[in-house]
């Protein structure tokens, strides 16, 4: 990130929260003759934080495991062993629900959280504004995500397919606007309830976006992209869909502009986005070379899974922290010595805030999760990898060594972008869970290769892998988390 990043956009945009906060209280002062405070936050403990995120957390990850079956089966169709760069789009595509669905759930959760869709009014406006975003958002991350994959499979290979990178693109817009209609009509749902009974929309929101959002978004994928390519000869079919689909985002960039925190996010939102999809598309770029190696055919059904999992739970700890800076920090852009501007992993992991306890409690999370995630692809006899111990130990130390970084990023990347103005909700989270699915494809592809080289010589290193859950667990009984 260049230093000197100017800081009128988080300006733009907090100044425009504070403009649509007005707008609800001088409409409510109208209607009531008083306008509504801000609920408390809500008090939580860190028995408390791990009962609300554990359940999502499963229910995240049983999505990402079917998720795996899918891309498992799916990696066999025609269209994605004739036309390979589809597999760059996946990365891309998946993480489209951190770029857009976790960042929105992020973004209301926020804002229910400081009072600002206590009335039916602003609720609507938030709702309206924020779908047509996504919309936009979604129509154009997709159509880059396949000149992408067109990028990244042409390189290598030194020969182009006109034909090939029209299905590319109808595929991927195609895929990118549904799931993301679908995954934000889920997160409204899942934000409102949530704050009707008590529950922080941080804590359950951003899971529950990730529990269907890679299953639909990669069952689409499979599903139009195979039809497309039936119509592959058709010189109409595919330009058609494509055009069609951006033909629509002035409507959608005319709704988003009539909102005011819609409206500077629709203007200053789109370096993260677009950032967060190339940085998607190398890790896509790592699992098409991998998968294509026989010898690495495995890695379809565990990508999905470790990369859902480590956006999962840094997308909880990214909100945690906004939200948290939201309600108690200063003013965005404010200088502030006691900002912290590049905390130490001790400060983060085993410092006393709620912030660095919720850490502990996600970091806790990945060993058992993960045991538990394996041994449902093992037990559905998915993917084409024994679960050796060697395996596992390579696996598991993949899975905590993302999952720490990418915390660590969280909590550096939030204050960091506090302190000049840009509002983590909007800014942090696409970079993280981009992260995430770099990390996760370049480890699980590095696990792969590790593994294949020593076999299954090393048998008594199947104690480690029973050893990692049991470390967590002293470690949580000795810092008291």
């Amino acid at each position: 990130f260049p230093k000197g990043f100017p800081n009128a956009k988080g300006q733009q945009e907090e100044d425009a929260l504070l403009e649509n906060a007005s707008q609800s209280n001088e409409s409510d002062d109208i209607s009531t003759g008083q306008s509504p405070e801000p609920p408390a936050p809500l008090k939580e403990t860190s028995f408390s934080i791990g009962l609300q995120v554990v359940f999502p957390f499963l229910l995240a990850g049983f999505g990402t495991v079917a998720a795996g079956m899918v891309l498992d089966i799916v990696q066999h169709w025609t269209v994605f062993t004739d036309v390979s760069e589809v597999f760059i789009l996946v990365p891309a595509l998946l993480g489209l629900k951190g770029n857009l669905e976790m960042t929105l759930a992020s973004r209301l959760s926020t804002a229910a959280n400081i009072g600002q869709m206590d009335t039916a009014k602003d609720m609507w406006k938030m709702i309206m504004g924020n779908l047509a975003l996504i919309q936009v958002q979604a129509t154009v991350v997709g159509f880059l995500a396949s000149i992408a994959a067109v990028i990244f499979g042409w390189i290598p290979e030194g020969h182009f397919r006109m034909g090939h990178a029209v299905l590319l693109c109808a595929s991927s817009v195609t895929t990118a606007f549904i799931a993301s209609l679908l995954l934000g009509l889920i997160m409204i749902g899942v934000i409102i309830a949530s704050r009707k009974v008590g529950i922080n929309p941080d804590n359950v929101a951003t899971p529950i976006a990730a529990s269907l959002g890679d299953l639909i978004t990669l069952s689409l994928l499979a599903g139009i992209s195979t039809s497309l390519y039936k119509e592959l000869d058709n010189d109409y079919a595919n330009p058609l869909v494509c055009a069609a689909f951006v033909a629509m985002c002035p409507l959608w960039v005319l709704i988003a502009r009539k909102i005011p925190s819609t409206r500077e996010v629709l203007y200053s939102g789109w370096e993260p986005v677009i950032i967060a999809m190339a940085i998607s598309s190398v890790g896509g770029l790592i699992l098409d070379k991998t998968v294509t190696d026989p010898n690495f055919a495995g890695m379809a059904v565990f990508t999905p899974v470790i990369n859902g999992v480590g956006g999962n739970l840094v997308a909880v700890q990214a909100s945690r922290i906004s939200t948290h800076l939201h309600m108690n920090g200063l003013p965005m852009g404010d200088p502030n010595p006691n900002l912290r501007k590049c905390p130490t992993p001790c400060t983060s992991f085993l410092g006393s805030s709620v912030n660095s306890r919720s850490a502990r409690v996600l970091f806790l999370l990945v060993a058992p999760g993960h045991l538990v995630f394996l041994y449902t692809i093992n037990s559905l006899r998915g993917g084409h990898t024994s679960l050796t111990p060697v395996f596992v130990t390579c696996y598991l130390v993949a899975a905590l060594l993302q999952v720490l970084i990418l915390l660590y990023l969280a909590d550096w990347m939030a204050h960091w972008m506090w302190g000049r103005g840009m509002d983590p909700d909007n800014f942090s989270i696409p970079y993280l869970t981009a992260l995430g699915d770099l990390l996760g494809t370049g480890f699980l592809a590095l696990c792969f290769h590790v593994s294949w080289f020593i076999g299954d010589r090393d048998a008594h290193m199947a104690l480690l892998c029973f050893l990692f859950p049991l470390t967590m667990i002293v470690v949580g009984y000795k810092y008291r988390i």
